[in-house]
């Protein structure tokens, strides 16, 4: 399943502004990304960039040496998954038929098989019978990720994937991603908690007014200075006794 990513120059321009300005990343097999920045940075716009789902103005992005733009949809379906920022759901449909919607793509003879696994996988297996609508938020979410999961992509494309979840179910959900890395697929993830993206990322980029301002490895990337300065209010990166690095407002 090994894949890569490359997003090169990205410009992405609405109403005449640039929403995202000259923005390269890569990702590859194996590596979690975490795209970082304070809200209004472009963040959730790079990802719909990034997955194929806005225009250019300017710059590319290719999937495996392949641009975005000359896949059919089923082929990029086949090969990139999305998880939205919010997901709207009308229709009375039960959470295996949600997840089901995930094999799409592939209607094959693995459709159970990947529906159960991807149902197991994010603890919802018990949830199969009931509808969307009945479920709590947090459910949802993990529903929506196994909708993802059952899709069995090389590379997932997350946006804020834990903005709804406790910190017990983020804990969860993120260690299920870096399952998913570890098992050699790519994952890009939008994220708002600095210090989830220190313990789970391989590595970070920083995204502030529409530009990529830091990449790398997230102990090298998320400074004191750096952190400072995009969020305009004093962070201290700190070291705790077993090494860890935590990330914290500083009120001094």
């Amino acid at each position: 399943m090994s894949s890569s990513l490359v997003a090169s120059h990205v410009v992405v321009e609405r109403g005449g502004s640039a929403l995202l300005n000259d923005v390269s990343l890569s990702l590859q097999s194996g590596e979690l990304l975490a795209v970082l920045g304070p809200n209004g940075a472009g963040k959730s716009t790079l990802l719909g960039a990034i997955a194929g789902d806005f225009p250019l103005a300017s710059g590319s992005v290719a999937i495996n040496g392949r641009d975005v733009t000359s896949f059919a949809q089923r082929e990029l379906a086949r090969v990139r998954a999305v998880l939205p920022q919010q997901i709207a759901i009308s229709f009375p449909f039960t959470v295996r038929e949600i997840v089901a919607m995930g094999r799409s793509p592939w209607l094959d003879a693995n459709d159970d098989d990947r529906i159960a696994a991807a149902l197991q996988r994010m603890e919802v297996a018990s949830l199969a019978g009931r509808t969307y609508q009945t479920l709590s938020v947090g459910e949802q979410a993990r529903v929506s990720m196994a909708r993802v999961l059952a899709q069995d992509t090389p590379l997932l494309l997350l946006d804020e994937p834990t903005a709804v979840l406790d910190i017990g179910q983020q804990e969860r959900f993120l260690a299920i991603a870096r399952s998913l890395v570890d098992e050699g697929r790519g994952v890009i993830a939008v994220l708002h908690d600095l210090n989830v993206a220190m313990r789970f990322a391989t590595k970070v980029v920083v995204l502030h007014q529409g530009r990529c301002v830091a990449s790398g490895d997230p102990r090298s990337v998320l400074t004191d200075a750096l952190l400072s300065d995009v969020y305009h209010q004093n962070i201290r990166v700190t070291a705790t006794t077993d090494g860890r690095s935590v990330i914290l407002p500083d009120h001094q």
